[in-house]
């Protein structure tokens, strides 16, 4: 496992937590810290009825150096998620299922929102999506090269892909729900997601599932295999292969806003899940070379191509005039994208004079094009081509990195103290690739107006660091540990994070944990360079135009002339207490608060409407816009949550088996600090940072989501149940009367398994009860006159129920 530990605490402790936690249960996190003792939280998951093992008993390898923790004694919260939980699920996207599985994770389906429409962010704890960092096998997962601009939850953000993945081959995933910078570096402020492929020559298995929205659309093909084979020197190697389509779906309403229009009264936007088709291709593999000397490695592949529809264009711009002859009935442009994925990391690993020693290379590679096809560029009028390449963007990452590790006796201690230290270089690349000409010429092609030469370009940086990691047992009631980081970026200086976390048992029923850090995220390369012009749909007065919107990187003269300064990292403070209770070896629960401080946070920008000054200025630079955006560090935020999680066993007469999850997860975001608007931008009464931006942050995802889950095994009948309770959100806007509050809302999913031979058939319906979340309102004509009636925000989307049927064949 790649772990990358400590920092300085001098600005770890400089914010107390008070304002957060009680005084007497503060005495009792300082207490816990210095005492060296963390307490552990069982595993928050669908745990199927089978298994063997109890969850609590298995060995994490994330967030941890030491070969002997386990959930049951980790000093914070994590979760451990297997391949049967996963499945458990339903879904064939890792993101769904984690979102179905893990309270504190939230992961919405935008739709018409360009390449968030293919690339889907998910949230930990309501915090961005690119601050939980993504690791597999132990190894840091680069970044997605789509940058979410549109307004989506996550606005503003690049994060992990985590749906290049393919389920099936994946054994577990842990997820520490707690900050780990000075373990992992950089983006692991609301926690790290570790992906643990499925290792080993033994079991092969065959998936073909399918299945379809009750109304009557969205229809979705899955065909998987994972298998292993055995090399030579007891080595093995492991490979996936997954081939996925799903038909798109439209939950658009009815076009009644002109009369004059020749397709008045019919449907003819597009609201829902893109078409999409998706190959997969994994290997994991381990090769013994000599002695105690392992050759490792694993790759992955991924391409998802989708069609998505852009915002509908109606045959008049007014009530006379024909916006183009090549569409005299109006025309959607559709955006198709394709994503493409690779991976590789390559290792050895051994241990000499008591070390365990890993040294890797990991590269990894995100790029994204876009052809938008059903358009047209308006200032090329009737010659204008139809279809256009836009461009691409493609996101780098390449890591070299070494890990040591040993147990050291020392007097007094009640196991061998366990020691780690480390070294990592790593190198970003960000390009912008331009698209042709027709693409961005004057107005540029509708939906997607293509990258321009002057946006395109390739910036680099890299970073060094060390890092060390101590965990000690003072006695069998006390632990702790403590990581310190140290890091050098090429672009922003240096960053240092440090972790202190403790464990204390009470008894052999009950402990104590809790954990105290500082953290950082350095500001990705897309949210540095990222530089469009393009035609969004933006809310003016309360009324949704199409206008003409620059996209500028913070270091492009535009920009500069617009008040923009060079981004710096992100600071954070984590600060948790939690207790785990465990009366019975079949029940446990825990319950862990929180409170995440993040300075300057790194936002996208309001859209700013540009007055003729100001539009005149940029375009003296030959740059013609009406609307601008550019990142900034905008705000400083305090996130305090809780996080609850039961589990239950029971073994129940004749055989069967039951067990019983519950999760519960609170979370609220404020703002204690937002930046200075600059000077330029005040005189023209501009707002950088609006009400709209800053409420994203705040309210856009629910406070709240419960789970309640059970699992019940009887001979080869296996069914699982499930209930959801979203609670919730806002979708803000700038004029506060027309903020919209969507309410609450529980989802049921259920499915049932049957075991024969070699076969297992499985069936479930998601969301059994046919629920959506509450409609747009027309006030403000924000849901532009009923056509687009759903909010992206849905935590849950707006697809309603879905009906699947799976059969697996295993040998």
């Amino acid at each position: 496992m790649h772990v990358t530990p400590f920092s300085t605490l001098s600005a770890t402790f400089s914010t107390p937590p008070a304002v957060l936690f009680p005084r007497p249960l503060l005495g009792m996190l300082v207490a816990a810290l210095l005492a060296g003792e963390t307490l552990t939280t069982p595993v928050q998951a669908q745990t199927q009825a089978d298994t063997t093992l109890p969850e609590a008993q298995n060995v994490i390898v994330t967030g941890t150096r030491s070969t002997r923790r386990t959930v049951s004694d980790s000093e914070a919260p994590i979760d451990v998620l297997s391949s049967k939980d996963l499945q458990a699920t339903g879904s064939s996207e890792l993101g769904t299922a984690l979102s179905r599985l893990l309270p504190s994770l939230n992961f919405p389906r935008p739709a018409i929102a360009d390449g968030t429409s293919s690339a889907r962010p998910a949230q930990l704890r309501g915090l961005s999506p690119d601050q939980t960092l993504v690791l597999v096998n132990g190894k840091r997962w680069h970044t997605s090269a789509v940058v979410n601009v549109n307004g989506t939850a996550g606005r503003g953000s690049a994060p992990a892909d985590l749906n290049t993945i393919p389920v099936s081959a994946i054994e577990r995933i842990e997820v520490l729900r707690d900050g780990a910078a000075a373990q992992y570096g950089s983006d692991a402020i609301a926690g790290v997601i570790n992906i643990i492929l499925k290792r080993g020559a033994e079991g092969s298995e065959i998936q073909l599932g399918g299945g379809q929205y009750s109304k009557g659309d969205g229809r979705q093909e899955t065909f998987s295999v994972n298998t292993g084979t055995v090399l030579d020197n007891g080595g093995w190697v492991r490979l996936t292969a997954e081939q996925k389509h799903q038909g798109e779906t439209n939950r658009a309403g009815a076009d009644f806003r002109n009369p004059a229009e020749p397709l008045y009264g019919r449907v003819n936007q597009k609201q829902g899940d893109p078409e999409l088709r998706q190959t997969n291709l994994g290997l994991n593999a381990a090769l013994p070379i000599s002695g105690a000397l392992e050759l490792y490695g694993f790759a992955q592949f991924s391409r998802r191509n989708t069609d998505a529809a852009a915002t509908w264009r109606t045959a008049y711009t007014s009530s006379t005039k024909l916006r183009t002859p090549l569409y005299p009935q109006g025309f959607l442009p559709n955006e198709a994208a394709m994503n493409t994925d690779v991976s590789t990391v390559v290792g050895i690993r051994g241990k000499s004079d008591s070390w365990r020693w890993d040294a890797s290379l990991n590269y990894g590679s995100s790029e994204f094009s876009l052809d938008v096809n059903n358009s047209v560029n308006l200032s090329l009028g009737a010659a204008s081509p139809t279809r256009f390449y836009a461009g691409k963007l493609k996101n780098t990452l390449t890591v070299a990195n070494l890990d040591l590790a040993r147990e050291l006796d020392v007097a007094g201690l009640t196991n061998p103290l366990t020691l780690a230290l480390g070294a990592e270089y790593r190198r970003d690349q960000y390009d912008i690739g331009a698209g042709e000409p027709n693409s961005y010429f004057g107005s540029g092609a509708q939906g997607f107006a293509g990258f321009q030469p002057s946006n395109a370009g390739s910036s680099q940086r890299h970073s060094a660091s060390v890092y060390a990691n101590v965990e000690a047992e003072f006695s069998r009631q006390f632990s702790s540990s403590f990581a310190l980081r140290h890091e050098n970026y090429s672009d922003f200086g240096s960053v240092t994070a440090g972790k202190l976390s403790a464990r204390y048992a009470l008894s052999e029923q009950f402990a104590l944990r809790a954990a105290a850090s500082n953290g950082f995220r350095a500001p990705s390369l897309a949210q540095q360079g990222y530089t469009i012009s393009t035609t969004n749909l933006i809310t003016i007065n309360g009324t949704s135009q199409l206008v003409d919107t620059g996209t500028f990187g913070v270091a492009t003269a535009a920009a500069k002339a617009l008040g923009a300064k060079p981004l710096e990292a992100e600071k954070s403070r984590n600060y948790s207490i939690g207790a785990v209770w465990q009366p019975r070896q079949n029940l446990s629960f825990s319950v862990d608060t929180y409170q995440i401080d993040i300075d300057n946070r790194i936002l996208y920008s309001g859209n700013l409407i540009l007055p003729a000054s100001l539009q005149s200025v940029l375009a003296q630079q030959g740059v013609l816009v009406g609307a601008a955006r550019y990142f900034t560090n905008a705000l400083d935020t305090s996130t305090r949550g809780v996080d609850v999680v039961g589990t239950y066993q029971l073994n129940l007469s004749g055989g069967g088996k039951l067990g019983l999850t519950l999760g519960y997860n609170h979370n609220d975001t404020s703002v204690s600090h937002v930046t200075a608007n600059p000077v330029v931008l005040a005189q023209n009464n501009l707002l950088l940072i609006d009400r709209q931006t800053i409420l994203r942050t705040t309210v856009a995802s629910p406070k709240d989501k419960l789970t309640l889950g059970s699992d019940y095994s009887s001979g080869s009948w296996l069914t699982h149940l499930q209930a959801t309770r979203y609670g919730s959100f806002v979708s803000p806007q700038n004029n506060p009367a027309l903020d919209q509050t969507y309410g609450a809302n529980i989802v049921f999913d259920a499915a049932v398994s049957y075991r024969t031979g070699r076969w297992t058939l499985s069936a479930g319906v998601d969301n059994l009860t046919d629920q959506y979340p509450d409609q747009v309102t027309s006030s403000g004509n924000l849901n532009t006159g009923g056509t687009l009636p759903y909010s992206t925000f849905s935590p849950y989307g707006f697809n309603g129920r879905y009906v699947y049927a799976r059969a697996a064949y295993a040998w």
